[in-house]
């Protein structure tokens, strides 16, 4: 597989590649130290995976991603970065980001990286803690004024909660067409794309 790595830290950078490249699977084609490297050089690359730090100068990544995702909705893209900000893991899940994890884990970066390419979401027990925290917020929030039912936004949490159709069926004794129906709709009166934007709706939502 093919990576691309820009972190605004020359240092970093080069340590990531180095870790990378130490794994013969993974083939690093490029590096980027800026918002807009990465924009530029994915377009030219077409990486396989985008391994991107979030606070840099000028376009920070997660405008970066945006950008990038707005052209190529198929991008895999995992953050990679030193802050848990709870701003930036809502940020990261509404683009679409394959994963989320930390810099100090870097024992993690290289299985992360592969697990994003075939097609996983990866985030760091750092994020997935975070998860609770997001979804505690306020749980009195009235999901009718967007036109969703009851049964709806119980399909929506579970959803949120990670729950594939078929344990969600299994939850609520639905067969997993009716949940995947319900899904579809759901996503087309919200207008979001994925599975993973209806999570981060939910989240910011309550």
């Amino acid at each position: 597989m093919t990576v691309l790595v820009v972190d605004d830290d020359v240092l970093v950078t080069s340590s990531l590649k180095t870790i990378l490249k130490a794994d013969s699977e993974i083939q690093v084609v490029g590096t980027g130290n800026s918002g807009q490297e990465a924009v530029n050089l994915y377009s030219a690359l077409k990486p396989d995976v985008l391994l991107l730090d979030i606070r840099m100068d000028g376009i920070t990544g997660l405008e970066a991603a945006e950008e990038i995702t707005s052209v190529h909705r198929d991008a895999k893209i995992l953050f990679l970065t030193t802050f848990s900000d709870d701003e930036y893991i809502a940020k990261a899940f509404s683009i679409g980001a394959k994963g989320y994890i930390l810099k100090q884990n870097f024992e993690s970066i290289a299985p992360s990286v592969k697990a994003v390419y075939m097609g996983q979401r990866v985030f760091g027990d750092e994020i997935i803690a975070k998860i609770p925290v997001l979804k505690d917020r306020g749980s009195d929030k009235d999901f009718s004024s967007y036109g969703i039912s009851d049964k709806e936004l119980e399909i929506i949490t579970k959803v949120a909660e990670g729950l594939s159709n078929k344990e969600i069926s299994e939850v609520l004794f639905l067969s997993e067409g009716t949940v995947r129906n319900y899904i579809s709709a759901i996503l087309e009166k919200l207008n979001l794309r994925d599975r993973t934007q209806l999570a981060i709706f939910y989240y910011k939502s309550m």
